[in-house]
């Protein structure tokens, strides 16, 4: 039987920019919160003045603070100009549903590289294992992004050539192929 889902803890944000904890009568910090996040506690943020949902926000300030305090950097600067450039583009509507599909596959191959370490003999790092469990996420990654700029240009110039197809139409073949692609890196990763 599958454990019941636990409510999410809500934090409220004040117009001071103060975060409070309703679960424990505390004031939090954006570090407290990243922290939530690492553990698996999941959250809601609310303005308290409004009583409007700002979760997606707040976890966008945590990135920004997270890649603002120097030492590791996880976004590309090439990554954040091609999301930007999703923004209003007709593709927009399904990359966030791609994204996180490619995370939770990212997920799973970090799960496998931490289980590879655990079980290595004597602690000797396993490096080979390691870097090709790296190659293929990289290689995922990259045909990521040359799949939407590669579907991105298709559809710039079925639209300046007029050749007559709906916007919904090229959305479908688009979500169609994404479908295909999930699954053949699905297969891919399973080995």
């Amino acid at each position: 039987m599958a454990e019941p889902q636990k409510e999410p803890v809500t934090i409220k944000k004040y117009a001071n920019r103060r975060l409070y904890n309703t679960a424990t009568s505390s004031y939090v910090t954006l570090d407290y919160l990243s922290r939530m996040v690492k553990e698996g506690t999941d959250f809601v943020v609310y303005d308290a003045k409004s009583g409007d949902d700002i979760t997606r926000s707040v976890l966008t300030q945590i990135i920004v603070e997270e890649e603002n305090k120097g030492g590791q950097n996880l976004l590309p600067i090439s990554f954040l100009r091609q999301l930007i450039g999703f923004y209003g583009d007709s593709l927009g509507g399904i990359l966030p549903r791609y994204l996180e599909q490619s995370m939770q596959s990212f997920t799973r191959n970090g799960e496998n590289m931490r289980d590879i370490m655990k079980n290595t003999f004597g602690g000797i790092f396993p490096m080979e294992q390691f870097e090709e469990l790296n190659k293929q996420n990289m290689t995922l990654f990259e045909n990521a992004l040359k799949m939407f700029g590669r579907f991105y240009g298709e559809e710039a110039n079925r639209n300046q050539s007029g050749d007559g197809s709906s916007p919904d139409t090229a959305i479908e073949d688009l979500k169609a192929k994404l479908d295909a692609m999930q699954s053949q890196l699905d297969s891919f990763l399973k080995k």
